[in-house]
């Protein structure tokens, strides 16, 4: 089915192609389409490896060897051995890095898999082979920028250099992880296309597997149907399987978040053939950060109905450490993470959560997330939102809960309303409320088990 493909232009070019008409520069990216429609392909296994401690760390103070080891162990009771969380990769080039390695490597786990990243460079492939490990990313720029303007060769001196990594790669018995850098401005069937055919006859004359990535690496991936390319994530995948003859097993997708478009183009790579999305932890990463891990493991169930074994509670302790450790500042707002992500403050909200929690919660956050739905209270909450706060905070189920007509909620909303009155613009503290709930309703004051997370 030639949806796309006509004839391959030479892969070696004397004039780059910038593609201006799509990317002026002075101007906003261009969205242009052939209105070719792609069918969709779900793979029947899709899994997420992750990058937080290559391109994720980057944003970030350098690691020390103990908060790798804690994150990369949090990843592992994340994905609860259910292989949805397959791979992590490490950078090599430092002492502290390689220690890191080292530890991880003797806890033995099996998921996440420890891989590294080099450039295509022989010296980076003598750490690979001295640190012993299965498989590697390669950097590989594919568009005319990186090979024109940062590598100042031509394409096909760029070609023969990845080849011969790999080649070195194979031979050692290295899986190598092709990482076709910039490939939403690459020239996609005049280099990428003749790249991958050559790593494609390469994995062929060795009966080895080669994994190829496809790196958005400013974000520019577009989802919409009938978007040609470069930008096209369908049109990518769609033609890394059809023409490059890549199995989906073999196909990565890594996004950055430039355009807000991070997790859309990731799903819809999974959606068009790639089985490997390439995360980080919260989306850290060098500008507006990478895909987050946590966003597709929701999409992953989503998509597939179940998230296997995986213990998802461990993505609100992975932000908690991360907030407590890096002192890292989540957005309140961020989904599944933020402090704020399942907290109410409108009152017919509060009084719908009252009446039941599912009428404004997204699903039973507690139960999943261990994150149970949060009432705040202001000037507009009202008796429900005040008694929907008491309920929620001190987690009453069934008889015990709290009315809205219950008399002892008057005097604490009244409380709140003279607040207001005199001038208050702030949220009223959750301890603040406690101590009006000792003073009027006691009986549950000894109940608490407050979230952690849910203080203003």
């Amino acid at each position: 089915m030639n949806y796309l493909y006509n004839n391959l232009i030479n892969s070696d070019i004397q004039k780059p192609n910038f593609y201006k008409d799509v990317f002026p520069y002075e101007d906003l990216p261009k969205v242009t389409f052939d209105n070719i429609q792609i069918p969709m392909d779900l793979p029947n296994n899709i899994w997420i490896t992750d990058t937080t401690f290559r391109d994720g760390q980057q944003s970030l103070s350098p690691f020390t060897v103990k908060q790798m080891v804690q994150l990369y162990s949090y990843l592992h009771k994340l994905d609860n051995h259910s292989g949805i969380i397959q791979q992590t990769e490490f950078f090599l080039y430092t002492e502290k890095d390689r220690e890191a390695i080292y530890q991880c490597l003797s806890l033995g786990y099996t998921f996440p898999e420890i891989t590294s990243w080099i450039r295509a460079d022989k010296e980076d492939f003598n750490l690979v082979k001295s640190l012993e490990i299965k498989e590697t990313g390669i950097l590989m720029s594919c568009s005319d920028y990186h090979i024109f303007k940062k590598l100042n060769m031509t394409r096909e001196e760029a070609m023969k250099k990845y080849l011969s990594i790999v080649e070195d790669a194979l031979a050692n018995e290295i899986t190598p992880r092709c990482h076709l850098e910039d490939i939403t401005r690459a020239d996609f069937f005049g280099f990428v296309i003749p790249l991958v055919n050559q790593l494609i006859k390469l994995s062929k004359q060795a009966n080895k597997k080669i994994k190829i990535r496809a790196c958005d690496t400013l974000g520019l991936g577009v989802s919409y149907a009938g978007v040609a390319l470069p930008r096209s994530v369908q049109k990518i995948i769609y033609g890394l399987k059809h023409y490059g003859k890549v199995p989906s097993e073999w196909l990565e997708w890594h996004g950055h978040n430039d355009f807000y478009s991070a997790v859309t183009n990731a799903v819809t790579a999974w959606l068009y053939g790639c089985a490997s999305i390439n995360t980080t932890l919260l989306g850290i990463g060098e500008r507006t950060g990478n895909c987050p891990l946590e966003a597709m493991i929701i999409e992953y169930g989503q998509l597939k109905g179940n998230t296997k074994k995986m213990n998802l509670h461990f993505i609100t302790e992975i932000a908690q450490y991360f907030e407590r450790e890096f002192n890292y500042s989540i957005p309140p707002k961020t989904p599944f993470v933020g402090k704020e992500f399942n907290v109410t403050r409108a009152g017919i909200h509060a009084d719908g959560v009252l009446k039941d929690e599912e009428i404004y919660n997204i699903f039973n956050t507690e139960k999943i997330l261990g994150r149970p739905i949060v009432v705040a209270v202001n000037q507009y909450s009202g008796l429900a939102g005040i008694a929907a706060w008491i309920n929620t905070y001190y987690r009453l189920k069934g008889n015990a809960k709290i009315n809205k007509k219950d008399p002892r909620i008057k005097p604490i909303k009244d409380w709140v309303d003279q607040q207001y009155r005199c001038g208050r613009t702030t949220m009223i503290t959750n301890e603040e409320l406690e101590l009006l709930v000792k003073k009027h309703v006691p009986e549950v004051f000894h109940t608490k088990s407050p979230w952690l997370f849910n203080t203003f």
